[in-house]
């Protein structure tokens, strides 16, 4: 297999550095992005012919051309992009408020788009590469109250990777969605993890949520983001890759019980619903 030119967002923490160190190690390219050129200089040192740091506000559309002209100008080529920068916001709907809620879509849904869109021109002109959008078990099965802001904006990344895979795939372009389940980072530390400015003691089940991931599954998730890291290595270096791709046991079997309440839900309402379509 060749030397494959590699950009990801996030990289200086979490999944992104460990796919980071990965790939690197394995003697492929990497352009790697963070709001602080510090913090990437501290996990992954200094710039090289197989490594680049860019400070990027992945927010900032400018930022993001810039950063991609770099990327070109240093190795002439992107073959995978891998969007994983994001954030956990905690609070119920009812209590988030319109700042709250546009920030996180700014950084979990825009930002991504911003990549791709300034990304897709060279990928197109190659007629190749591959588009990993990490999203998260709770972007396929969403019942956790508490957390409907992050949940649609995976939500979102999953169904925006769906048509970008039907898109691109005439041009020779891959696109995976990729699903992890809770898996051992800074994710839900309280430095990282956003709660809401107003809570309302109404919402029990969405408190005793927050507390949980707070104080009970930090630091002690199953999942291994080294292993997770591999795995999209693995998938970037096959033939056929998945659309969706679900990382870890709680992954899949939460997305085993989603499937099987859908059937039920279909099965149980079939007759009604198909009673909705005209009748010739």
């Amino acid at each position: 297999m060749s030397n494959k030119t590699w950009l990801i967002t996030g990289a200086a923490r979490g999944i992104g550095l460990s796919l980071a160190r990965q790939v690197l190690a394995r003697g492929d390219a990497v352009a790697a992005t963070s709001r602080t050129m510090e913090s990437l200089r501290q996990a992954l040192g200094a710039d090289s012919d197989r490594f680049l740091a860019l400070e990027v506000d992945l927010v900032s559309e400018p930022g993001v051309q810039a950063a991609m002209e770099k990327i070109i100008g240093a190795f002439g080529s992107i073959d995978v992009v891998v969007n994983n920068a994001g954030y956990g916001q905690q609070g119920t709907i009812e209590a988030l408020t319109d700042a709250e809620l546009r920030r996180n879509f700014d950084v979990n849904v825009f930002a991504p788009l911003h990549v791709l869109r300034h990304a897709l021109p060279q990928l197109r002109k190659q007629r190749s590469g591959h588009i990993f959008n990490v999203a998260s078990i709770a972007g396929f099965q969403g019942g956790y109250a508490g957390w409907g802001s992050y949940v649609a904006t995976k939500f979102a990344l999953a169904g925006l990777t769906e048509t970008l895979a039907a898109e691109v795939a005439e041009l020779g372009i891959k696109a995976t969605i990729v699903y992890p389940g809770p898996v051992r980072t800074g994710f839900l530390s309280r430095e990282s993890l956003v709660v809401a400015q107003h809570a309302i003691a109404d919402y029990a089940a969405a408190q005793a949520s927050l507390e949980l991931h707070l104080n009970g599954l930090d630091g002690k998730q199953a999942g291994d983001p080294e292993k997770l890291a591999l795995l999209i290595i693995q998938a970037a270096n096959t033939a056929q890759p998945p659309v969706h791709l679900f990382a870890g046991q709680i992954a899949n079997e939460l997305a085993e019980e989603k499937l099987k309440a859908v059937s039920g839900d279909l099965a149980a309402w079939k007759s009604a619903s198909q009673a909705t379509d005209f009748t010739e």
